[in-house]
């Protein structure tokens, strides 16, 4: 055998390896995303939708502004900002401030399922920024997902949409172009690094809408936990694992995974606000299951 048949066979494992290993920091992510829902709604009802939406950013800007300096991160390129500005449009201010909005007049589980249409817009994202190219099997699964998901929440809604669901329709949308840009750019960055520059990209704007947002009377713990949550987990912690997956496989693959977490949203909610589930959420939580395991083969 030639070396380099050699070689080509060698990188089947070690792709396999890197393709399993990007999986699994991404259903890590996901566990860390699903809180996000229900921990909101319970920040909702004492503090501004306002300063939590934004409020959040700042906060992870301060731990993100730390630990970039105590590793002395080299600064990014001038094309690099450029692309981190995408990111913090879509992580660092749309999806935080549009599902505040959203979530002060709707429920977690409802808000939760709109989070199903996540993975295909990140996978569209990514075929369009990354040139990633899917077979047509992948789409079929994405599709069908997303789907199920949807039409969950149509009927549960009774057939209509709330107000609100445009919030959350702005807000899926431009998350998901955040995730697959900065998927992208973590294989220059690294993980946690983009999400760091794209929060402290972010922090002069939102100073001042926070500050004007702010609490001037007592609040109770609750939201106060709550918000702690979506600040320290969802903005911050939660992204190291989740450009990570990204970055090692495959930003289209890695981002079927969202399409459980609608589900995990809603176990969280039934576990911190009492909300319920039924069975028709487990079927449809079983059926979302399969498409993801075949989209991620077809892919």
């Amino acid at each position: 055998m030639s070396a380099s048949s050699t070689a080509g066979v060698a990188s089947v494992p070690a792709a396999s390896r890197r393709a399993a290993l990007g999986l699994a920091y991404g259903v890590a992510g996901v566990a860390c995303f699903s809180g996000t829902m229900p921990a909101t709604r319970l920040a909702v009802a004492g503090l501004d939708p306002l300063f939590i939406g934004l409020g959040r950013a700042l906060v992870a800007a301060a731990l993100a502004a730390l630990l970039l300096a105590a590793t002395r991160q080299r600064w990014p390129s001038a094309r690099q900002w450029a692309r981190l500005a995408l990111v913090s449009a879509g992580v660092v201010v749309g999806f935080p401030l549009f599902s505040s909005l959203a979530l002060a007049s709707v429920s977690a589980n409802h808000a939760a399922l709109f989070t199903g249409l996540l993975p295909l817009c990140t996978a569209l994202f990514g075929a369009w920024f990354a040139h990633e190219r899917p077979r047509a099997p992948f789409w079929v699964c994405a599709l069908a997902g997303s789907a199920l998901v949807t039409g969950h929440a149509w009927l549960a809604a009774g057939g209509a949409l709330a107000g609100a669901d445009g919030y959350l329709i702005v807000a899926v949308v431009l998350c998901g172009l955040g995730y697959a840009e900065g998927g992208r750019l973590a294989r220059e960055l690294g993980s946690w690094q983009v999400i760091c520059w794209a929060l402290l990209l972010a922090a002069p704007f939102v100073a001042w809408p926070v500050w004007t947002a702010r609490p001037t009377g007592p609040v109770d713990a609750a939201s106060w936990a709550g918000f702690a949550y979506v600040s320290v987990v969802s903005m911050f912690l939660g992204f190291f694992v989740w450009y990570r997956g990204l970055a090692l496989g495959g930003i289209a693959r890695v981002s079927q995974v969202q399409l459980l977490q609608p589900f995990g949203g809603m176990l969280a909610a039934a576990a911190l606000l009492g909300e319920s589930l039924s069975w028709g959420l487990v079927g449809v939580t079983a059926a979302v299951a399969v498409c993801v395991a075949v989209g991620r083969r077809a892919a």
